[in-house]
């Protein structure tokens, strides 16, 4: 009992991109032997980047995902709006405002928030891996592999984006990339 409240109470309370955790959790990442090694370690990471710095913060941020997940989306980019808003340097907000961004077709509002995620967080692979998607739908191939590259330069066990990039370039074959 003692070590469990020892743990609470020594483990912030609130965390994000700048939490001394992650780079530990980055270098596991980036040598995890297979898929689900590193799928533990990105749950960790994603936990950890979740956290805002304020409990407004993390009213919004959690408010914001229920409402995108119910397909609220005007809600919740009411939320995030107010979000980024409020903690301008939190990486997860942007992430996220982009996410919804990106489901809404607004790929250049999508573009930008993701811009401002790497800006505060350059290991965000969903970030970049976003960054790949969306430069993918716009037939932006090289765009969409180079960010793609840098996305499995820190999580290389992402293997739907290893095998996209695969396909993009075979896709493009004789054209350089």
């Amino acid at each position: 009992m003692l070590t469990l409240l020892f743990i609470v109470f020594a483990s912030p309370a609130m965390a994000d991109q700048n939490d001394p955790r992650l780079s530990p959790l980055f270098e596991k990442l980036k040598v995890a032997p297979d898929f689900a090694a590193a799928h533990e370690i990105e749950i960790n990471i994603w936990h950890i980047w979740s956290k805002a710095n304020t409990a407004g913060g993390g009213v919004l941020f959690r408010q914001g995902v229920q409402y995108m997940n119910d397909g609220e989306n005007e809600k919740a980019l009411v939320n995030f709006n107010a979000l980024v808003e409020i903690e301008p340097e939190f990486a997860e907000g942007w992430n996220k405002r982009a996410t919804l961004h990106y489901v809404m077709g607004n790929f250049d509002g999508s573009v930008a928030d993701i811009q401002r995620t790497l800006t505060l967080e350059e290991r965000h692979f969903g970030a970049l891996s976003g960054l790949g998607l969306i430069y993918d739908a716009m037939d932006r191939k090289e765009a969409a592999v180079k960010a793609f590259r840098a996305a499995l330069g820190i999580h290389p066990n992402m293997e739907s984006i290893r095998r996209r990039v695969e396909e993009l370039i075979e896709e493009t074959e004789g054209i350089p990339l």
